[in-house]
């Protein structure tokens, strides 16, 4: 597997961290900020789709508080993240705009995507800002966050993000240029290394202790990001930020930072999720039509195609789909719940709004979400 793969990726996650993000502790580096959003707008404009996944709230909140140094309370931390939010979400659409690019700031925490329905609201509105050209900026909650239920950092969220939109490419800039052999800090022997599955164990012994290119813990997160990243099929370049035009070379295939590969396509990774992983929570009985557009044409569920419902489900868990005679030829996750779904059932999409006051989705189950069985 060759870099070429990186040439191919059209939805991708960047992740910058604060040590990037930050001026040497005096707040954000908007030169260095205006520089990468030059870059990604170069990107939107070949095609790409980014979403950003961003730090640098509380370090810019510290700043403006006139803080000498970093609070170890977490009310306080809190108080800090709700200041240098404004500061950071401000210099990005501020930056953005210099591009005609419009900015949107979501703010996730753990249970945003703990939780399924919330997954899926958070899913859908991202989905939606990609399709209307808009940048979404992304960074935890840590105004309302706890020590309990914290990702713990960025690079944790980005490679959650990485799956929520089926993204084929994770970028996480740092502050060295990649993963090395040995803490090149130390031993300036050390070797960086290109290239390696993201599955691979021997990277542990790499990325841990004082072997790590990054200091302490840092390159272990990195790492435990790509593997969650690759999941669901998506790939992770770790690179060095300060590096110019870094976010181009990278996705040009140049060979820069390190590139960790996931063992499956996206959609590959996914459908095996689906079909082995989770527990079915209900089945939908479909009709003749309903069964040959599933199995031979590999379309999306539609309400109009369900004569029965069975079993109690919510938006976003796992149902079955099996035929007249019971016997099962699909299964995904579902976008109504099954009060909803009895309601709609059998009926045209475009009377699903009339029928239930709103519509949350055109399809019953989207062919991205179904695994033929």
């Amino acid at each position: 597997m060759t870099r070429a793969i990186i040439k191919d990726a059209k939805r991708i996650v960047i992740k910058i961290g604060s040590a990037l993000l930050t001026n040497n502790g005096a707040g954000l580096d908007r030169d260095a900020i205006d520089d990468w959003v030059e870059q990604i707008a170069q990107l939107l404009a070949q095609g790409a789709e980014v979403v950003l996944v961003s730090s640098g709230s509380i370090a810019e909140g510290i700043v403006r508080l006139g803080w000498k140094a970093r609070p170890d309370t977490i009310h306080e931390l809190q108080a800090a993240a709700a200041v240098g939010q404004m500061g950071l979400i401000q210099t990005y659409e501020s930056s953005f705009k210099r591009f005609d690019r419009l900015t949107a700031q979501i703010l996730l925490d753990h249970d945003d995507l703990a939780n399924r329905q919330r997954y899926l609201n958070a899913r859908s509105a991202l989905q939606t800002l990609i399709q209307l050209n808009v940048v979404p900026i992304v960074n935890e909650n840590d105004t309302v966050v706890t020590d309990e239920i914290r990702f713990g950092d960025n690079d944790s969220l980005a490679a959650l993000v990485a799956n929520l939109i089926d993204a084929d490419l994770l970028i996480i800039l740092t502050d060295k240029n990649g993963l090395y052999s040995a803490n090149p800090d130390r031993h300036p022997e050390a070797t960086l290394v290109g290239q390696a599955m993201a599955s691979d164990t021997s990277l542990d012994a790499l990325a841990g202790g004082s072997n790590s290119g990054l200091g302490r813990g840092g390159m272990v997160t990195k790492l435990q990001a790509a593997r969650l990243a690759a999941r669901s099929g998506c790939n992770t370049v770790i690179a060095g930020g300060r590096n110019p035009g870094i976010l181009t070379a990278v996705t040009q295939g140049a060979a820069v930072g390190t590139l960790l590969t996931a063992s499956q396509q996206p959609l590959a990774a996914r459908k095996q999720w689906l079909a082995g992983q989770l527990q079915v929570k209900g089945q939908l009985v479909l009709d003749a039509g309903a069964v040959k557009v599933l199995t031979q044409q590999g379309r999306s569920l539609l309400a109009v195609g369900v004569n029965e419902i069975k079993g109690q489900f919510t938006r976003g868990e796992l149902v079955s789909c099996i035929n007249a005679d019971g016997k099962e030829v699909a299964r995904g996750l579902v976008n109504y719940n099954s009060d909803e779904a009895f309601r709609i059932m059998g009926k045209s999409t475009e009377f699903i709004a009339d029928i239930l006051g709103y519509r949350e989705d055109d399809e019953l189950i989207h062919r991205d979400n179904m695994v033929i069985t």
